[in-house]
């Protein structure tokens, strides 16, 4: 398990892209009608993490299998590892950092399953186990007010034999979208799933990487986003609280209405009430980690926000 306490801030943009298509509203890119404000939930993060890790060769839970042409329900996945929830969270990391809720079956069924009591294949408490994620995700927001687009189009290949037009394509997009997510590691709650700290090591890597290298990111409709700011505030141990809300203390400037935006070269990242907040909890801080693309303007360096805190830059392209 970790020992430390763990605060995360991820901002990174999307441009003439869909980040976070909502299903229920056409797939409308999901936009706060009393704000204007872009959000992303946590489960399009978490995605692009599992996805991400995959691609690195770790294994995880939460995916979509197919045998015998059918897709595996969870259910079929949690069977395939003999109910063992042990077995599962030393086999996937995804679980490790984000938890699950698990169908174990009933009082009867544990008997039967030939477990041992007392051991955890399965919880004779009722017919689900449910474990907390270490790593928590708020909702993602952009820093600023968007416009939604709608683009229509047409394909040379028709839809149907014998017609001559191509088919008609239409999509939402957000010409431009800033957004930031606020996490938390919780130190407590990784006793129960065995997270490790290079488990959050691969996290952060997957973050970075994923949202501009992986395939579901590189899509006709994801295309246009890339990482721009990464920080880890590591706390010293046996810390019981935390600065929290970090993506309340970073904003956008810019000498542009908000929907006019379109570039990360046209906005600057105030960091003014992050650095107000640091002052306060300073000496309870071990040490701040940080990758930031080259393009990015911040009002003050990492290095001064974080001032009289050991503060070391990651370069996650290597």
């Amino acid at each position: 398990m970790i020992n430390n306490r763990r605060e995360f801030l991820f901002i990174y943009d999307v441009s003439f892209a869909n980040p976070n298509g909502d299903p229920a509203n056409e797939n409308r890119p999901r936009i706060d009608e009393e704000t204007g404000i872009n959000y992303v939930t946590p489960d399009r993060l978490k995605r692009v993490i599992r996805d991400q890790l995959v691609d690195f060769g770790e294994n995880i839970f939460v995916k979509k299998e197919v045998k015998d042409g059918k897709v595996l329900t969870r259910k079929d996945i949690f069977d395939s590892y003999g109910k063992n929830i042990e077995e599962i969270l030393k086999e996937c990391i995804d679980i490790r950092l984000f938890g699950i809720t698990l169908a174990v079956g009933n009082k009867d069924d544990e008997d039967s399953s030939g477990s041992e009591k007392g051991k955890s294949k399965v919880s004779s408490e009722g017919d689900f186990r449910s474990l907390t994620g270490p790593v928590q995700f708020k909702f993602g927001k952009s820093l600023h007010r968007v416009s939604l687009e709608y683009v229509k189009g047409t394909t040379v290949l028709a839809s149907k034999k014998g017609r001559v037009q191509g088919t008609m394509t239409e999509k939402w997009i957000l010409p431009y979208s800033l957004i930031v997510f606020y996490g938390i590691a919780n130190e407590k709650a990784s006793q129960s799933t065995g997270l490790k700290d290079g488990d959050i090591d691969k996290m952060l890597r997957a973050m970075w990487i994923g949202f501009k290298a992986n395939t579901d990111i590189i899509s006709t409709s994801k295309m246009g986003h890339n990482p721009r700011l990464l920080l880890e505030i590591v706390y010293k141990e046996n810390t019981l609280t935390h600065i929290g809300d970090l993506d309340n203390l970073v904003s956008l400037k810019t000498n542009k209405r908000d929907e006019e935006v379109r570039s990360i070269e046209e906005v600057e990242i105030d960091m003014s009430k992050l650095a107000d907040k640091v002052k306060e909890y300073k000496d309870k801080i071990q040490k701040v980690r940080y990758a930031i693309d080259s393009s990015v303007k911040l009002s003050s360096r990492i290095e001064d926000v974080f001032s009289g805190v050991s503060v070391e830059r990651i370069n996650f392209d290597k």
